[in-house]
């Protein structure tokens, strides 16, 4: 006990209690008198404090190396878990994510998540495990991949994009900054291709999305010449003849005759991935052939995106992304949540409305206020000062983490350090940025602070593995 982080215990403590008090007030109607009762929100969010609580010590008393020990049956059962949860007969809010035993309730996602986190660790910590040989990376990230296959097929969407958040530790651990910045293009090239799909360029027939997304895969490709490639020369002659033609036949069309610039851009990115793959063949550089693969990827992604919207998403999943994007504001249907979240946060001021004195809250205006959009109450009731005093904390607990991980001294403690660390991140980046409409809504939980037992014992056991593993450190082995 000595040993454990008691500042990591502090600041989980203090996210309880604000916790609780979000619960209470999201939960709370004019007229209660008792906010402790059991047939409340707030009293039973007591309960799953106290069992976390008690949870979380039995984790503190066991062996440190039990945890490694037993790392993939941990992983293993968690899977068959997921499994058959797919096949369950309850179908909850279009999801057959949760296992019903009675009144208790469990979503198995949520647990999975540290299952995960600790196979993938005993993984990467085998002696010769090296991130930037190909076999060892395809099976980290089957490990990874493994459990999300499972939880989309509960048609869990959200909780199964929470697994990217693994990709942030991978890059720590050596994985190539390419594949991360390829994530990131890809993003770009789906947000800014279907919101400009539609505008024109000037006064000539040429779609601003397609335009632009095509100049960046140009310009992206020339800088992973420059980086990857180390050929500053080269890099510098491709930005500078594709902007040039671009330019000249931008200016032709508007000026000359009119048409379609989109053409001349996917001529150029032809020729350009012509040259990289007769730069490495000629000089037998494979980096050369790797950005040659990531221009063509990037093309096929994009005009592969806009198929994807709207003849492979659900009707409720394209809205959500059109309402995103601005393309549809939908204020009584898809936007609704969003919406009146952002009322909520807005009303707060300065200084917030009081504990229990939210109205758009207290009213129902907003969906989900006690789980998803949980930091709207937040907002409403503790206003701008008491916001960003949790998302100070949330970052205090974050760079926490990452200082113990640093400080482990075997590479098992570590990797599941910043396991836990990108799962934070994950979660408090995408559940804020949904309530403020930031982010797409999918519907994963705020952690300490959404009301629920699954979510809260899952990132009590996920946050005490490592504080346990951390406490161990300098123990003398035998």
């Amino acid at each position: 006990m000595r040993s454990l982080d008691w500042w990591t215990v502090g600041i989980y403590l203090a996210l309880l209690v604000l916790g609780w008090m979000s619960v209470c007030g999201a939960s709370y109607t004019y007229g209660e008198t008792d906010i402790f009762s059991l047939s409340t929100r707030s009293g039973m969010q007591i309960v799953w404090i106290g069992t976390s609580l008690v949870l979380g010590f039995v984790l503190l008393m066991l062996d440190d190396r039990f945890y490694d020990t037993f790392a993939y049956v941990i992983y293993a059962a968690l899977l068959l878990l997921l499994f058959v949860t797919i096949f369950n007969p309850h179908e909850i809010k279009g999801s057959r994510s949760w296992l019903v035993l009675g009144p208790l309730r469990l979503q198995p996602a949520e647990f999975a998540k540290f299952a995960t986190a600790l196979a993938v660790s005993k993984l990467m910590s085998t002696y010769g495990f090296d991130m930037k040989n190909p076999r060892h990376f395809f099976a980290a990230m089957a490990i990874v991949l493994l459990p999300m296959l499972f939880i989309i097929g509960q048609r869990e969407t959200g909780s199964a994009l929470v697994y990217l958040a693994f990709f942030l530790m991978f890059y720590r651990e050596g994985m190539p900054g390419a594949i991360l910045f390829t994530g990131v293009a890809m993003v770009i090239y789906f947000v800014v291709g279907i919101k400009y799909e539609q505008v024109m360029l000037w006064d000539t027939p040429t779609s601003v999305g397609k335009f632009v997304v095509l100049l960046l895969v140009q310009l992206f490709s020339a800088s992973m010449v420059y980086i990857y490639a180390n050929d500053k020369q080269r890099a510098l002659s491709v930005s500078v003849s594709c902007l040039l033609a671009t330019l000249v036949m931008l200016l032709f069309s508007e000026f000359v005759i009119p048409f379609d610039v989109v053409w001349v851009q996917l001529i150029l990115c032809a020729a350009l991935i012509g040259f990289l793959v007769y730069q490495g063949l000629s000089t037998r550089i494979m980096h050369y052939m790797f950005i040659a693969l990531f221009a063509i990827g990037s093309i096929i992604f994009f005009y592969s995106a806009d198929y994807v919207l709207n003849d492979v998403m659900e009707p409720h999943q394209r809205v959500r992304i059109n309402v995103l994007l601005g393309l549809d504001d939908d204020l009584a249907g898809a936007g609704y949540n969003v919406h009146q979240s952002e009322i909520a946060i807005g009303s707060g001021g300065l200084k917030g409305k009081g504990f229990l004195n939210g109205t758009q809250t207290k009213l129902k205006f907003v969906p989900e206020q006690d789980t998803d959009f949980i930091f709207c109450t937040v907002g409403e009731e503790e206003g701008f000062v008491g916001s960003a005093g949790v998302l100070l904390l949330f970052l205090a607990l974050i760079i926490r983490i990452i200082h113990l991980a640093e400080r482990q001294p075997f590479k098992f403690g570590r990797v599941y350090g910043y396991s836990v660390a990108s799962i934070f991140l994950f979660h408090v980046f995408i559940n804020v940025g949904m309530v403020l409409g930031l982010t797409p809504v999918i519907g994963i939980p705020l952690p300490f602070f959404s009301y629920g037992g699954s979510s809260l014992w899952g990132f009590t056991i996920l946050l005490f593995i490592f504080l346990r593993i951390d406490a161990g450190r300098n123990l003398i082995r035998t």
